[in-house]
């Protein structure tokens, strides 16, 4: 961990030593600044790779220190503090390049995430001073070799400069909002504010709240103003994730600001014009939706002006190599495995034998943990055999056909304690899990029922 990796700039002690405290909990390097003066004063001198400020300061507002912060380098994610009276301040300083602001009063977890999104938008440096956009972070970038796939990013570069509403269809785990991004980023609405929304992951009741905002006393509840995400995004980019959740009754509204360019708050007096671009993704198919009337077919053209769909990862496994490569070279896998980590040829001709039904999310994850599990420097195909979420490619000659990951580990463990001569201590070593585990699966085993020629010693 680099010293001084984010500086928490807040004139309150208390939350000051709040925010610093709960950073360092998450594994974060903190240094902090009593107001604006002292921030810049330190920022000019440390190479700070993320700022936290507070929108309302005195002497110097938080919005103060993030156009100075700009000035000096224009790349630093800033992350803005703000509470429901100044939500304002808050939408002026995401048009002011601010990346994400926090509203209080809010959990770590809104913190810790705030932060993640800024580290998976590509935005998080190496160093706090400025970075041409080729060396910026490579945390979360598209990484391929296969020829469709690099079309597909060709085209997303060359529909980059247009407003037209994109619509990335693709299964769960391709990358569509990294390939949102990508788009974003080769736009020239790229240094402005770039929201992202999950449908899904808001109640029915409060997403045209979450999109268009409402004004206070429109509802139960609503205790003051407060601006929608589509505000948010004004003159920048909206991503409207899992669209194929919303309501019919909603995706009405959608339809309209989309046509009008144009919102109206919940409770509100009038229309609102905007200047958003708007991507939507989903990993279901709209058209079959739209048969099933379960989605507008108005909405649906709306939206599919420009059509980008990603093809899963079991169609594409000349990229399985080249994303092994990059995730063992990640910082996070290096720093959690605190060593180089290396794959075996027995190991990567293994991972091309599955399909994979999280795709790249789910290659990531199954990578990350091998090399946890690894106990040498090079991972091997024992340390994949860990739970039964991967199922074999018809193609494997190794199994039967359609055998379960669980019943290949079952397979793998009894071999080897046969080969270890029923060594429980020598089989849990070759394995590389420890001798608790192992009686455990051969607890599990007998529960399950065993054949004569599986019978444990």
């Amino acid at each position: 961990m680099e010293k001084n990796q984010i500086l928490v700039v807040d004139d309150e002690g208390s939350m000051r030593l709040a925010l610093s405290e709960a950073l360092r909990r998450g594994g974060y390097a903190v240094d902090t600044a009593v107001d604006g003066f002292d921030a810049l004063q330190k920022f000019r001198k440390e190479a700070f790779k993320m700022v936290i400020a507070d929108v309302k300061m005195p002497k110097m507002s938080g919005l103060e220190v993030l156009k100075e912060i700009k000035k000096v380098s224009p790349r630093t994610p800033v992350i803005m503090v703000t509470a429901y009276g100044t939500i304002q301040n808050a939408v002026e300083a995401m048009k002011e390049g601010a990346s994400d602001y926090i509203l209080k009063p809010f959990s770590y977890e809104d913190l810790d995430g705030a932060i993640r999104r800024v580290m998976m938008s590509g935005s998080w440096p190496e160093q706090g001073r400025d970075r041409a956009p080729q060396t910026r972070s490579k945390h979360r970038v598209i990484v391929t070799q296969h020829p469709k796939m690099e079309k597909l990013l060709d085209l997303a570069k060359n529909i980059a400069a247009s407003t037209a509403t994109v619509l990335i269809q693709g299964e769960s785990g391709t990358g569509k909002e990294l390939l949102a991004r990508h788009i974003v980023e080769h736009s020239p609405r790229r240094d402005k504010p770039f929201v992202v929304l999950n449908c899904a992951a808001v109640p029915e009741n409060l997403l045209e709240s979450e999109l268009f905002g409402h004004e206070k006393g429109s509802f139960t509840g609503a205790v003051s103003q407060r601006i929608g995400k589509f505000e948010m995004a004004n003159h920048g980019t909206i991503l409207l994730d899992e669209i194929s959740e919303m309501s019919l009754q909603l995706q009405a509204k959608l339809l309209r600001v989309l046509q009008e360019f144009e919102l109206d708050r919940v409770g509100g007096k009038g229309p609102i014009p905007i200047d958003v671009r708007v991507i939507a993704t989903t990993n279901e198919n709209l058209r079959e939706a739209v048969d099933k009337g379960k989605f507008r077919e108005d909405l649906f053209y709306r939206l599919n002006v420009i059509p980008i769909t990603i093809i899963p990862l079991r169609e594409r496994k000349e990229d399985i190599p080249v994303l092994v490569e990059h995730f063992l070279s990640r910082n996070g896998t290096k720093k959690a495995a605190r060593r180089e980590i290396t794959i075996s040829e027995e190991a990567q001709a293994l991972l091309l034998k599955y399909d994979w039904k999280g795709n790249v999310r789910e290659l990531e994850n199954f990578i990350e943990r091998a090399a946890l599990m690894c106990e040498s420097d090079v991972i091997e195909p024992r340390h994949f055999f860990l739970d039964g979420t991967v199922k074999p490619r018809s193609e494997s000659k190794d199994v039967p056909v359609g055998s379960t990951l669980r019943e290949m580990e079952r397979q793998l463990i009894l071999k080897t304690l046969e080969e270890a001569g029923g060594n429980r201590t020598h089989a849990a070593k070759i394995l590389g899990v420890s001798i608790r585990t192992l009686r455990n699966k051969l607890n599990e085993y007998r529960a399950d029922g065993l054949s004569e020629e599986e019978k444990i010693a």
